[in-house]
């Protein structure tokens, strides 16, 4: 994968910053967002740190109005957020933090709220997934502060179902349930001519993945997996990682619900299994080992037992 050239700026200014400028910019986040959505983040971590690289030189060497600085800051921002998400589906929560919080004070400086929301968003997920739920919270809370003057509807769903995963991590069924209720709600609202780009992912398939993750995690196992399962076929042939993760999921929650299902689990998982190596994401590889720990349980039967070595020879366990 090339991204759009950002020019060559390692020894001598840039000179004069224009709009071209900070159109190949968020040109290079596109490009990023729409490779990784496709095949994970694994092969696009050197390509982001050396468009970020060059966007931070044209700032700190280059000439611009105040107009320009504004935009090229916004935009770098928002490549700090494309960098950062990379980061952290690459297994790297340190360098993803350190992203997100760069692209917090470029937000702040550039007055852009749509970018300092969608940090807060970003740093409420990674704060989940290190298990910090009271900060995730926080987090999501602090978005759709800074959002909801915004006009997008879309956007403030989005923070409320971080909000939701928060609560659900923590074990509040009540708080939970009203986050995600309002996530809807905000959801049916419909797009507005505000909703920025990175939040085409945001599809009906992945509120319901989303909704489908804060399940899981208050042991509503049932519900979990009939997100999942709704996710994945919301999804189609698009967004492989997240259409990967979610059937992993699927075949989580059939395996460790009251009543396990184990061969729709191994079925499950072995759709899961074979989005490798097409997608190439630390998550997805750690989520097929939250499979095989799920399964372990089920060993004796046969379809689980087939499931399990076909795992244990591709990734090299014994």
């Amino acid at each position: 994968m090339s991204l759009v050239p950002l020019g060559g700026v390692r020894e001598n200014p840039p000179g004069r910053i224009g709009v071209g400028e900070v159109r190949a910019v968020d040109r290079a986040v596109s490009q990023l967002y729409a490779h990784d959505h496709d095949h994970g983040s694994a092969a696009l971590r050197r390509d982001a740190s050396e468009a970020l690289h060059t966007a931070y030189q044209w700032l700190q060497r280059g000439t611009y109005t105040e107009r320009t600085g504004r935009r090229l800051r916004s935009a770098t921002g928002h490549l700090s957020i494309a960098a950062g998400w990379l980061s952290y589906d690459s297994g790297r929560p340190g360098d993803a933090r350190s992203l997100y919080h760069e692209a917090l004070a470029a937000a702040r400086i550039a007055d852009d709220p749509a970018l300092e929301g969608h940090a807060f968003g970003c740093l409420s997920l990674l704060a989940k997934a290190s298990g910090r739920p009271r900060e995730a919270i926080s987090a999501a809370q602090g978005a759709q502060t800074v959002v909801k003057s915004y006009g997008s509807a879309r956007m403030l769903s989005l923070m409320a179902m971080r909000e939701a995963g928060g609560w659900a991590l923590l074990g509040d069924v009540s708080a939970t349930d009203q986050a995600i209720v309002r996530a809807h709600r905000l959801y049916a609202e419909g797009p507005s001519d505000v909703d920025p780009a990175w939040l085409e992912f945001y599809t009906p398939a992945e509120l319901a993945g989303l909704e489908a993750l804060a399940r899981a995690d208050l042991h509503q196992h049932e519900r979990a997996a009939a997100g999942a399962e709704q996710a994945v076929l919301l999804y189609g042939d698009a967004f492989a990682r997240n259409r990967a993760l979610y059937t992993a999921d699927i075949a989580i929650q059939h395996a460790v619900r009251e009543r396990p299902e184990p061969e729709v689990a191994a079925e499950a998982a072995s759709r899961a299994l074979a989005c490798l190596p097409e997608v190439r994401s630390d998550r997805l590889l750690k989520q097929l080992h939250h499979v095989e720990s799920a399964l372990q349980r089920h060993a004796a039967v046969p379809v689980v037992a087939d499931w399990l070595d076909e795992y244990r020879t591709l990734s090299g366990v014994s």
